[in-house]
């Protein structure tokens, strides 16, 4: 057995119409299958990835949703309280002095306590912006930028499903929708 050659494996020709050139790149046929490719020599998959839009055809909200689904890495996402056990992420007696969580189950760190809350009287945008911890001017990006921050600290799969970080995480949300609403207008 030891002595058998190793299988030769078979060049494929570029999928470039009348290139003769191996395709030894792969690239996306479309974002339905990102699995499955198409094989181009490098100066056509240069040319391909150079044309290809990932969001091509997507309406607006198509794409918010395609990133709003990319800020919890496309995993699946429960209700608090409803987390798997297994699934759960929990830190005991860890002094992370350096990172998001916990200081050994005394509290949260002073960086990770909320804004006070807009004063009454104030509009809807202002009290979303205060919930997300920005002030005026604010732009799209930056709004986003936030939030993505936000979510990572509050989403119910990273606290263990705290009812507190569920609320909070549900109100970050709300007010990101307000904002973003507002700026799109």
């Amino acid at each position: 057995m030891a002595d058998q050659p190793e299988p030769e494996t078979e060049a494929r020709s570029c999928d470039w119409p009348g290139c003769e050139e191996e395709g030894a790149h792969r690239a996306p046929r479309s974002r339905e299958d990102l699995h499955s490719y198409r094989w181009f020599c490098l100066a056509h998959v240069r040319q391909y990835n150079a044309a290809w839009n990932y969001y091509a055809g997507m309406s607006e909200d198509e794409i918010e949703k395609d990133v709003r689904h990319d800020t919890v890495w496309r995993r699946p996402t429960w209700r608090g309280g409803a987390v798997p056990r297994d699934f759960a992420f929990k830190v005991h007696g860890v002094d992370d002095d350096l990172g998001p969580f916990t200081d050994g189950g005394t509290g949260p760190r002073d960086r990770d306590r909320s804004p006070p809350p807009p004063r009454k009287g104030h509009s809807e945008e202002d009290k979303a912006l205060g919930i997300l911890g920005l002030k005026p001017p604010v732009t799209a990006t930056r709004v986003k930028a936030r939030y993505k921050e936000l979510v990572k600290r509050y989403h119910p799969d990273v606290t263990g499903g705290d009812k507190a970080s569920e609320e909070k995480f549900k109100e970050i949300s709300q007010a990101y929708q307000t904002i973003i609403e507002r700026l799109s207008t």
